[in-house]
This record gives C-alpha cells, structure tokens and sequence, in this order.
C-alpha cells in the first residue's frame, strides 16, 4: 500500500464561490489545488480554436487526452494550454456554455477523469467542480457541497463582469445559471449532486471568509473524529 494522499472536494453549482473557496482552502492548508471547471473549460477553448462540432466526441475526446494544461500560481493563476495562456478567455460565457454541454459528453468525462486524479500528490489534494465526491474522488476524506441561491449566483457574476467593464443583464444572467444548472443536474453522465457523506453550506447569506473558516472548522472537527 502506498502512502495515503488525503483529498477535500468542493462540489457545487457554478457561481456558488468553489474557486475562491478552494484555492483558499489549499493555500491554509498548504495542499495542491485542482480547478476541475478550468480543465473542463480549457478543453472548450481546444474545441472552438479546433472548430470541432459539439457532435463530434471521438475528435473532442482526442483533444482531452492529448492536450498539455499546467496551472500556475505565481505572480497570479494563469491557465497554460498547449504553450498559450487562456486565462482570460476561459472566463467568457461563451466558454462557460460550451463547457457545460461538452461536461455533458460520457466519452469526455472518461478521458479527462485519468487527468484529474494525476493531480493527487503530497502533501494533499484541494479539488473544485461538480462531481469530486462522487466520481473523480469517491474515497475523499472530507467532501463539502456549496450552494447559494440562483439570484445570489447571478448577482455576484454581474458585479465581476460589470467591474471588468462588460454590461449584462442581471435577469439574462440568472436565466442562464437556471438553465446551466438544469443541464448538470439532469445529464445522465456525472450529474450535479451532493455525495451522501458531504458537508452542507448554503453560501448565499455568507461572505467568503465566514464560508472559508466554516469549512476549515468542519475540516478539523472531522479530523478529529
């Protein structure tokens, strides 16, 4: 038996806070982190720049085994994909809607869940998405669902887009993240749903801090069990 590597996972509709949340977790407790939602979404950049038809699995698949992503950290997280950096356009709608219907996909779920769990190394492994407690790490230590209302979601993603300048509909917004999360929870491959020994937080009443230390708690409580 090899060393034991333990894992959190952060499962959770988008817009709930997972990212941030995540990438403080792992910073606290000096664990890696893996941003699922960014391989997932690296991958739809592939697809557009590639032209590739949401139809086509066979040629998207190919793409998701043979892509090279690295993650970096210093001086700010950047997304690194064959050699260019995304960071920016992996944010887009544009790229969050294709992610979802591409997350949708059996045959790509399968090439990309080898990659997903290469991220497992010591000292730990902090793991965002929609189903890290129940597929990519069924075996997790501590997986944790975080939630917050549609409204909720919609209006913090319309405060970012609007302080990087782009104007959108808050009602146009919250629509979208409706239907987003219909498509995951109802897709027959890994739908979005909270595994049975996770950790509830509803974040919609909470600021990032309050949903950081309530999780880092729960975290150490169950440490100590």
């Amino acid at each position: 038996m090899g060393e034991h590597i333990p894992v959190v996972t952060l499962d959770g509709p988008a817009g709930a806070g997972k990212g941030t949340v995540s990438r403080a977790l792992a910073q606290r407790l000096g664990w890696r982190y893996l941003d699922s939602g960014a391989i997932y979404r690296s991958l739809a950049v592939a697809v557009m720049d590639e032209g590739l038809a949401l139809e086509d699995r066979a040629g998207i698949s190919a793409i998701a085994r043979t892509m090279e992503l690295r993650f970096e950290s210093d001086p700010s997280p950047r997304v690194i994909l064959n050699g260019r950096d995304i960071s920016d356009r992996i944010s887009s709608e544009t790229c969050g809607n294709l992610t979802s219907k591409i997350a949708a996909l059996g045959p790509v779920r399968q090439a990309l869940l080898q990659k997903q769990r290469e991220f497992r190394q010591p000292p730990g492994l902090v793991a965002d998405g929609r189903d890290m407690g129940t597929v990519v790490f069924p075996d997790a230590d501590y997986k944790i669902f975080l939630t917050a209302s549609a409204e909720e979601r919609a209006f913090r993603r319309h405060k970012q887009l609007k302080e990087k300048g782009i104007d959108v509909s808050l009602t146009r917004l919250t629509n979208e993240i409706e239907e987003r999360d219909q498509r995951d929870r109802e897709r027959s491959e890994a739908p979005l749903k909270m595994a049975d020994d996770a950790f509830l937080v509803d974040s919609s009443a909470m600021s990032i801090e309050q949903v950081i230390t309530c999780c880092l708690r729960w975290i150490e409580t169950s440490r100590l069990r």
